[in-house]
């Protein structure tokens, strides 16, 4: 039985599923707050004007209680301010179909859009935490030089014969 390691890096998401908006309406309020700090993240979907926001603000607000929870839980040492939005995803959820009355006693179909929104947060950790163990790294790979790609030449295209006007055939022809 092998033991699982904690991430160096850990990272804490939260869901909300089957929400009735589509998962492309959502993902224009998750791009706007895709790699923003939480604190930030949080302000701009509480005053962004969409129906979908508040659910993006509240599945958020969730990252960061789980971050709280989690880490207090598992002993991490994680500074709330640090967050940042990871990861912010609208997937599709299953969809809803539905008959609309149509002329002369038909009907047409249609379908109502759910989206699965999911939000990972994780700590921006500092330039000198970062840069110290990264060193290692920088021996270990090979470097590459920047050389410039020698331009292959076109071989010259094919003459066609050419054509002779209408006074050098009559000429040629005697």
């Amino acid at each position: 039985m092998q033991k699982a390691v904690a991430p160096i890096h850990p990272e804490f998401r939260a869901e909300a599923r089957f929400q009735r908006s589509s998962p492309q309406k959502a993902k224009l309020v998750l791009d706007m707050i895709k790699g923003l700090p939480v604190g930030k993240a949080i302000t701009t979907a509480a005053f962004t004007n969409k129906r979908i926001a508040p659910i993006v603000e509240k599945v958020l607000r969730s990252a960061v209680a789980n971050a709280q929870n989690l880490s207090e839980e598992r002993g991490l040492d994680i500074d709330v301010d640090n967050l940042y939005v990871k990861t912010a995803v609208a997937n599709e959820g299953p969809r809803m179909k539905r008959i609309r009355p149509a002329p002369m006693g038909r009907a047409f179909r249609y379908q109502r859009r759910i989206a699965h929104i999911i939000i990972t947060v994780a700590e921006k950790r500092p330039a000198a935490v970062e840069a110290a163990g990264a060193p290692e790294a920088e021996a270990t790979a090979p470097k590459k030089t920047a050389g410039k790609k020698a331009v292959a030449k076109k071989a010259p295209a094919k003459k066609s014969a050419a054509k002779k006007s209408p006074a050098k055939k009559k000429a040629a022809a005697k």
